[in-house]
């Protein structure tokens, strides 16, 4: 058995610890927001937080987890920050797609955690490696930048 701590809840699960956390998330605990990308850490769709810690849940095995606290895009509206950064997303109407947005919205939400008022470098520094196909990364520097005046 393995126990983890998400969004504020403990779960246990019977999985082999070198199963990628994002799997865990998705197909035993039914948390469909995190996507899966590309499978090698690179996209950034599989973001969650660990310990308000952007991270890529694709290539992180659940046993490297512990007992530190995930985050999901499911679990991030309750936090001030990703509240803000949800809202921001919705009246710019940052989305196109919507596919890798989970994942963007979790980075910009880490990256406002540790950084309340980004530059633009800052932003496109934390924001680099969340791959968005549709090209709204206009509007998502925007909707990080409306969600630092909120926050």
């Amino acid at each position: 058995m393995v126990e983890i701590n998400i969004n504020g809840e403990r779960r246990e699960t019977s999985v082999d610890g070198d199963t990628p956390l994002l799997w865990v998330l998705r197909d035993i605990l039914g948390l469909t927001g995190t996507k899966f990308g590309c499978g090698i850490a690179q996209c950034g769709a599989c973001t969650v937080h660990v310990d308000g810690e952007a991270v890529r849940s694709c290539r992180l095995p659940v046993s490297a987890v512990g007992k530190r606290a995930i985050t999901t895009i499911e679990g991030v509206g309750s936090t001030a920050i990703g509240a803000a950064v949800q809202k921001a997303w919705l009246d710019l109407e940052v989305i196109q797609c919507g596919y890798c947005q989970s994942g963007q919205i979790m980075a910009a939400a880490a990256l406002l955690a540790s950084n309340p008022k980004p530059d633009d470098d800052a932003i496109d520094a934390a924001m680099s490696g969340n791959i968005c196909r549709c090209g709204t990364y206009v509007r998502i520097r925007e909707g990080i930048k409306q969600a630092a005046i909120r926050a």
